[in-house]
């Protein structure tokens, strides 16, 4: 006989009030323990001995109860885990308060890690037990009733799904997938759930930046309010607040990219919300402003610094990261898998996502660093041969641009190590070894994904950057020696996930094995002292006393040079005449003729032979002339002879001669007067000429004055009428010309009534 589900299975037990057998159905509150499990509260940050003690009492009674409960029969286990309300509060406290992989390291006891690591495992285990709807061929439950079981009373629900994805993802992958898994597809409303959670969750992305004062840009950006001013910014807010947005920031980061790691199928229902663009966006907006801040602080405590430093680098990584595994969830990977003719809405998704993100500078560069976008289009390339080529070369372009002024230089183990196995024990029910809790336990412990790529620094760090890696390293592994650990870091390009995970496996290269690993460091000189280091405006010129013995006192004033010299003084300076004496001495040497000496240098290379007749070059030719060149040129204007005038214009002409060069005298003195304001009159006069003389040249024919005609009443001539019928006749050549008979063509085709 078939074994029936337990939704069908109906128990028989007898009354313990009335003694009488009745029949309840498996799932009954009836069969349900009594017992109260206490909430959980996680390890206390100091070893005071009362507050480990509590801690330990506390875990132990949630051990003890969980033990029980993993070990009840599968009836009453699933009657337990629907109708004890104080079992869910206890396991909603844990996911809630449960230190995460990212927290920085609280130093506990051994005792006290024990017990954290043993009720890790335990309550991993019980979850994984609800998660299954089938334990063996003779217990299950019908997986549409599991479904509705674990949905109505909230055994599982999205939250908790994110929580259990960053808690217990480390180390445990394969089995939470198969959990996560089993859970969406026993049950799709989850799908629909998510889909309502994501608008909660990237309303955190603005929240963050709204703390900070920052605002997103692009579609998603939200108006700001008229009545918001905004006072506050990452640089001037108090550090305990700075501390909360970046924990906020980082637990948020994880969480999603550990939920997006354990279920890649819902990558679809993330990116119908356009979450790539918005986390690029978010991402290129609040982290330059964040880790400017966070350099800028002045920390009491050097690890203040070096835990937010890598609080805000894991945060960093987690969201490159969830954006690669979106991609390749959405674009890549349906491409690998399906035929040639289903990838074309594939390759554009991924081209339009790119697209989108385009003007994410820092994103955009931080993303090729670890994710080389180059590799992503030459897939597609081999993919399809119907790639839009130009598309893709923008977007490559757009990268190389990204990287403009910044050295595009990989970093040195930039990626995780593989993640550690499952633990033997999680899949066997619920037996375990003590094996399995030291693996659940580091798995827990470890932080080997702390820093992302982008906070391994490229080149030599010293000062409080040096101390602060240093002090991460020690904080772990507090029996080393700076020194060594030190070396290490020089060794391993100062990333400290890499030393740590080094040293704990013992992994170390040769020379630094041979290491003592308490080696102390040694103090580094200065290698320039105070003389040599200093800089002002006198650095290496004639007045710095620092590199020269000696310095011209005299070429030193103090205030404004006064000049002694007076004009006696520089009269009598002749130097200016000395110097120019030897030049001009030169030119006073005339050589006329110079005996020729056999031997010398000839200063003529021939004799002047012409045919030039030259004998009366001696003679003053015309140098006694009693008319000069003078007389010639300025000779009296011609007259008429006195005798041969007229009778009666002798006196008049004489007269009007006069007159004449008086009126000349003064036309020449007018013209030759430099008038600083001219007359109007005469201005005037000049602008009408040429007027005139313009409308001359263009043909333009001067009105009459007998158009105006005489006064009104008093009859007009014929010259008048005449010059009015001519003007009405031609007065289509000026302006408004031709309006006449414009109207009367109109009027004649009936276009105006008469």
């Amino acid at each position: 006989m078939p074994a029936l589900p337990l939704d069908e299975l109906q128990l028989t037990e007898r009354d313990p009030r009335t003694g009488k057998l009745r029949t309840l159905p498996a799932l009954h509150p009836a069969i349900k323990a009594d017992r109260s499990f206490v909430l959980y509260r996680p390890p206390p940050a100091s070893r005071e001995p009362a507050l480990v003690e509590e801690f330990l009492e506390r875990a132990k009674f949630i051990a003890d109860d969980l033990s029980w409960l993993l070990a009840l029969p599968h009836e009453k286990f699933w009657c337990q885990v629907i109708f004890d309300e104080t079992l869910q509060k206890c396991l909603d406290s844990y996911l809630c308060h449960a230190p995460r992989k990212f927290d920085a390291s609280l130093g506990w006891q051994p005792e006290v890690e024990e017990m954290q690591s043993c009720l890790h495992r335990s309550v991993f285990l019980t979850f994984l037990r609800m998660a299954t709807h089938k334990e063996s061929k003779d217990h299950f439950i019908t997986p549409s009733v599991f479904g509705e079981i674990i949905y109505n009373n909230f055994l599982f629900d999205i939250p908790k799904i994110l929580d259990l994805c960053v808690l217990f993802g480390k180390g445990n992958a394969p089995l939470l997938q198969k959990m996560i898994g089993n859970i969406f597809t026993q049950q799709p409303s989850y799908f629909s759930d998510l889909d309502e959670t994501l608008p909660t969750v990237l309303q955190v992305f603005n929240n963050i930046l709204h703390k900070c004062g920052l605002q997103c840009e692009g579609a998603s950006a939200e108006p700001q309010k008229l009545e918001e001013k905004v006072n506050v910014t990452p640089g001037n807010m108090p550090l305990q607040e700075l501390k909360d947005i970046v924990l906020y920031l980082c637990d948020t980061c994880t969480t999603l990219w550990a939920f997006l790691d354990v279920f890649p199928p819902a990558c679809q229902t993330f990116q119908r919300h356009d979450f790539c663009s918005r986390l690029a966006s978010f991402y290129d907006v609040a982290i330059p402003e964040l880790e400017a801040a966070i350099k800028k602080r002045h920390y009491e405590d050097e690890s203040g610094f070096a835990d937010l430093w890598r609080r805000i680098s894991h945060s960093r990584k987690k969201m490159i990261e969830a954006f690669h595994i979106l991609i390749n969830q959405v674009c890549l990977q349906p491409i690998l898998e399906s035929s040639c003719e289903n990838i074309q809405p594939f390759i554009e998704e991924f081209l339009q996502i790119f697209t989108s993100v385009l003007q994410e500078r820092r994103f955009l560069r931080d993303y090729d660093e670890l994710f080389p976008v180059e590799d992503d289009v030459s897939l597609l390339q081999q993919a399809s041969s119907t790639l839009d080529e130009t598309r893709t070369a923008y977007i490559l372009q757009a990268v190389e641009s990204a990287w403009e002024g910044v050295d595009r230089k990989k970093a040195q183990g930039a990626k995780d190590p593989a993640p550690a196995a499952a633990p033997k024990g999680a899949s066997a029910g619920g037996e375990s070894t003590a094996e399995d809790m030291e693996e659940l336990g580091a798995a827990y412990l470890s932080e080997e994904e702390c820093a992302g790529a982008a906070a391994a620094p490229l080149a030599r760090v010293s000062g409080v950057e040096l101390d602060s890696l240093i002090s991460q390293v020690k904080d772990l592994l507090p029996d080393l020696g700076e020194g060594f650990i030190l070396a290490c870091l020089e060794e391993y390009s100062y990333n400290t996930e890499q030393v740590i995970n080094n040293i704990l496996e013992d992994k170390l290269v040769p020379h630094l094995a041979k290491l003592d690993r308490r080696m102390p460091r040694q103090p580094e000189p200065d290698p320039t002292p105070l003389l040599s280091s200093r800089s002002n405006v006198f650095q290496q010129d004639e007045f710095d006393v620092f590199s020269r013995d000696s310095v011209d006192l005299s070429r030193i004033q103090k205030g404004k040079r006064r000049e002694q010299q007076t004009t006696r003084s520089l009269l009598n300076d002749k130097r200016l005449v000395t110097e120019q004496r030897q030049r001009y001495s030169q030119y006073s040497v005339v050589v006329e003729e110079l005996p020729w000496q056999p031997g010398a240098a000839q200063l003529y290379r021939e004799d002047y032979e012409d045919e030039y007749d030259d004998t009366y070059d001696g003679n003053q030719v015309g140098a006694n002339d009693a008319d000069s060149d003078d007389e010639l040129i300025s000779r009296r204007p011609f007259t008429i002879p006195q005798v041969l005038r007229p009778k009666g214009q002798e006196e008049g002409q004489e007269e009007e001669e006069e007159d004449e060069e008086e009126e000349e005298e003064e036309a020449e003195k007018e013209r030759t007067k430099d008038h600083f304001v001219q007359d109007p009159a005469v201005l005037r006069e000049r602008a009408e000429a040429r007027r005139l003389a313009y409308l001359a040249r263009k043909g333009h024919r001067q009105e009459s004055s007998a158009v105006v005609g005489s006064a009104k009443g008093q009859g007009q001539s014929r010259e008048t009428a005449q010059e009015r019928r001519r003007k009405e006749a031609n007065k289509s050549t000026r302006a408004n010309h031709n309006r006449r008979a414009m109207a009367d063509r109109k009027r004649s085709k009936g276009m105006i009534p008469s």
